[in-house]
């Protein structure tokens, strides 16, 4: 009987934003991002769609100077730097998981896209089909439920639902 093969080990990675006040490392165990088109993206990025990779939050560490946090919503915190407005993380409040912006990586050719989520409010004149699989907000369960817990039963997840409740 062989043992079994390990998985791949990835060297801890590096990024930041514009102006290098805000430096992060962090300890992935995969290469693979994805595309968000939800609406909520498109704001905070001030573009089509936000390109992130998923990582638990232990994975983690903020260098010298910690972000800036903005709660886009109940249920979710945004980071990014004070000073020169760098998008960089999106996290739920409640997970042990975050994304991380791909764009803020050092090397962000490490990184290879997925597929596409959020595709209800993806912007059609400026996507190019690639074969990614493509997937909604509703079809998560745990998304939906989150949105349920903190706005009603009748909520529909985004930007107009987190406008409406202080």
């Amino acid at each position: 009987m062989e043992p079994p093969i390990p998985a791949p080990a990835f060297e801890p990675i590096e990024g930041g934003c514009l102006c290098g006040r805000i430096r992060y490392r962090a300890r992935p165990d995969h290469r693979d991002a994805y595309y968000c088109h939800c609406r909520m993206c498109q704001l905070a990025f001030g573009n089509t769609r936000a390109a992130y990779f998923n990582l638990r939050k232990s994975e983690l560490e903020w260098l010298a100077e910690a972000p800036a946090s903005y709660a886009s919503s109940k249920i979710a915190l945004r980071r990014f730097c004070p000073h020169c407005g760098t998008p960089l993380s999106f996290e739920y409040l409640d997970s042990q998981r975050m994304d991380l912006a791909v764009g803020s990586l050092d090397d962000p050719s490490t990184f290879k896209p997925t597929e596409h989520f959020g595709v209800e409010s993806r912007i059609a004149a400026w996507h190019v089909p690639d074969g990614l699989p493509e997937k909604r907000v509703d079809e998560f369960a745990p998304i939906v439920e989150r949105w349920r817990k903190a706005y009603g039963d009748a909520v529909e997840p985004g930007v107009a639902a987190a406008r409406s409740s202080p």
